[in-house]
């Protein structure tokens, strides 16, 4: 019998060189026993992935994570966008955690949760706190597009919970950008107006400054200039995009 362990291994065995995990790298490939069965996320191209580590089973922090991530998932699903959430816990324990909180509020956790007890993800992923405490992960978020690269990395205190809708907001952005080529301004909600990529050329800048009425473009500053997204419903289904390599990375702090 092949062990997962083995098998992470042999996805991983380049040697680590001078790449780190990054925005834009492609996210390591990793295959790992979870409450749903075993789980590689390779297997997830063509769509979006929120990988969310939780510090151990049975946190309370956490615990209200995977409650509230259970209710949000409609949302994410929405979006073609699946959750993979981790612990450094064994595969018991996300079992017997995921079926208290059934019993207890009757509410299923739609997603699996991975058993990373010999830390070889968190490590990869670089989630693990250097002053750790029995091997527990910071609380990591990392979104990674359907092509398989990191596109946002989010890191909190495991004392800090996430919010749902900032990270729905944040896929909606970078959807918005990836889709569009378009940018997102700050406090910006769903809905609200965008932002068009500056001019890079003096050329540019008059062109824009004698065009932006027929454009639709509002541009309090040359560099500034809001448009309505085209569609309030944008394609997030994957362009033509030749998939890349799983390399393994270092980790840069």
């Amino acid at each position: 019998m092949v062990s997962y362990n083995s098998i992470n291994n042999n996805l991983n065995q380049r040697e680590r060189g001078s790449e780190c995990i990054t925005l834009g790298r492609l996210a390591p490939d990793f295959i790992a026993m979870s409450t749903q069965g075993y789980v590689r996320l390779s297997d997830y191209r063509g769509k979006w992935v929120l990988l969310a580590s939780e510090p151990m089973a049975f946190k309370p922090v956490g615990t209200t994570e995977l409650i509230k991530a259970a209710q949000f998932y409609p949302q994410l699903l929405e979006r073609n966008a699946v959750m993979v959430a981790l612990t450094t816990d064994n595969i018991y324990s996300n079992l017997a955690w995921v079926f208290d909180i059934y019993q207890k509020t009757g509410i299923t956790v739609p997603f699996p949760v991975i058993a990373d007890s010999d830390l070889s993800i968190s490590e990869q992923y670089g989630m693990l706190n250097p002053d750790r405490l029995y091997g527990e992960t910071v609380r990591d978020a990392f979104i990674i597009n359907p092509y398989g690269r990191i596109r946002s990395i989010l890191t909190l205190p495991s004392s800090c919970g996430r919010n749902f809708q900032e990270l729905t907001r944040i896929l909606d952005s970078l959807q918005i950008t990836e889709q569009y080529n378009l940018e997102t301004p700050a406090d910006w909600q769903p809905g609200g107006s965008v932002l068009v990529p500056p001019p890079t050329t003096y050329d540019e800048i008059i062109n824009r400054l004698n065009t932006a009425d027929n454009h639709g473009l509002q541009c309090p500053l040359w560099y500034v200039c809001y448009t309505d997204l085209p569609d309030s419903n944008p394609d997030v289904s994957p362009q033509n995009e030749e998939p890349a390599e799983s390399l393994t990375y270092d980790v840069c702090f």
